[in-house]
């Protein structure tokens, strides 16, 4: 198990990300996918490693609804 801190980016379509909700927690997990995987509403659309370790993983339902999990170790 790994802690990590996470700030969640849920936008909608009708307010994009200016008005996305943001929350910021922190939480222990086997990695990133896994707590997309168990804790997610949506179906994953993308992962994105970054350059300073940081892991982007973005979900969403298709019609604009998306949600974005940064992974900081």
């Amino acid at each position: 198990m790994h802690e990590y801190e996470i700030f969640i980016e849920e936008i909608n379509p009708c307010g994009g990300e200016k008005f996305s909700k943001k929350t910021l927690l922190e939480a222990e997990a086997d990695s990133p996918e896994a707590y997309v995987k168990e804790n997610g509403r949506y179906p994953v659309l993308e992962t994105i490693s970054k350059e300073n370790g940081d892991v982007v993983i973005v979900t969403g339902d298709g019609k604009g609804s998306v949600v974005r999990y940064t992974f900081t170790e």
